[in-house]
Order: C-alpha cells, then structure tokens, then sequence
C-alpha cells in the first residue's frame, strides 16, 4: 500500500464528507481499499505465525467499513476518515475477544493497537482474577524491552477506586483497576510516510503485542 495517495484521499474525504465527493471518487477508494486489504493479509498471514491461535478454525480478520454508523451520533458525517481492521482468534463480533488493530489515516489517525477492548463483565471478572493469582506474568510482558519499545503500558479508562470485592491495599491495585487492557501506539504521519516498508513497520508492532494477546485470552478462557 502507497500512504501518500491513501492520505491524501482521506484528507480530502475530510474535508469534503460528504455522499457527493464520495461517489464521484468511488473508484479511486475502491483501488485504495483493495490495496489496504492486502496488507491485512499480509498482516494476518504472519500474526497466524506469531500467534498461532489466530491460525485455527475460527481466528478471523475484518476489514471495518468506511461507512459510519450515525444513528447515535451527534457527527453526522457519512464516512470515516480511517481505514482499519481487526484480528482476533474468535469467531464472535470483532472487538468481543482479544485482537489486534490497525488503524491508517492522516492527521494522527494511525496506529497499531492490541488487547481486550472492553470487556464484559464475565470477561472483566476473569482477568482480574488472573491478575490476582498471576500479576506477575502480566508484569513480564508489560515490562519486556520488545513492548516498552512501542507501549509505555496499558492505556484506556481506569476505575477511580477499588474494584469490588478487592482490598484498596492490594499490592496490584493498579493493574486490578483497569476497566480496558489495550496497549496502543500512534504512529505519526511523516513516519509513517517515511518509513520504507509500511507493511515491516507495522508488523513489528504488532509481533510486541502477541504475548499480551495470549495473556489475556489464557485469562478469558
């Protein structure tokens, strides 16, 4: 995939979101798109060898819409400004397992991201469990020099006090209060631009985040 011309289409789509812009330059997006789905199976090609839970019977990738779903909405905006798409070793919903993100678009919109994006409350219950039993497994892969060199840790919403059923002095306090366990990384356009093979450069962020995948998905069962 070529980011320039990826970039400089969704720049346009920004400025201009509407259905109007949008089919006159339908064929240009439909190269585009194609382009970006073989990166996603480039990408999931070698996460199946990094991750071999995503090689089985139901591990799955999904390339995301560019329509915007605007029922709820205040931004009525049909399109989005990103192309994204998600790799998990489940065949439920996309985001209903741990995975793995891609995000491309201009203005700070890449990224590459991983973890369990909230989890429900069976799952959430599951991984503070594990935290409690096996923090220290957690904190090995937090800590390894392969993901400090991308994450600086667990991003996402946190809870302002104890968890329930959790003492406020337990020595994991922190970890247990997560109410998201994601690690993301932004890439910035001119690296992104820059960089000589887009593909190598966002795979080798996605190889740092394969063990916490297999942390949190050991955890949920």
């Amino acid at each position: 995939m070529q980011l320039s011309p990826l970039f400089t289409f969704l720049a346009g789509l920004a400025a201009h979101n509407d259905r109007a812009w949008f089919q006159v330059r339908k064929a240009e997006y439909d190269r585009l798109r194609a382009d970006f789905e073989a990166d996603v199976a480039f990408w999931r090609q070698e996460l199946n060898r990094l991750d071999p839970a995503l090689a089985g019977p139901l591990g799955r990738s999904s390339v995301f819409r560019i329509y915007r779903d605007v029922r709820f909405s205040k931004n009525k905006d049909p399109y989005k400004t990103h192309f994204s798409a998600y790799f998990t070793a489940s065949a439920g919903k996309e985001t209903d397992a741990p995975g793995y993100y891609v995000q491309v678009g201009p203005g700070g919109q890449t990224l590459v991201a991983g973890g369990l994006y909230q989890p429900d409350k069976a799952q959430l219950a599951a991984i503070r469990q594990e935290i409690d039993y096996n923090a220290a497994g957690l904190k090995a892969v937090l800590g390894a020099p392969g993901f400090r060199q991308y994450f600086p840790g667990l991003a996402g919403e946190r809870l302002k006090k104890a968890p329930a059923g959790y003492d406020p002095a337990h020595p994991e306090i922190e970890l247990l209060k997560h109410k998201n366990f994601v690690a993301s990384h932004e890439i910035p356009d001119a690296d992104a631009l820059a960089a000589p093979d887009f593909r190598a450069h966002v795979l080798a962020r996605l190889g740092a985040l394969v063990p916490l995948g297999q942390f949190l998905r050991e955890a949920v069962g």
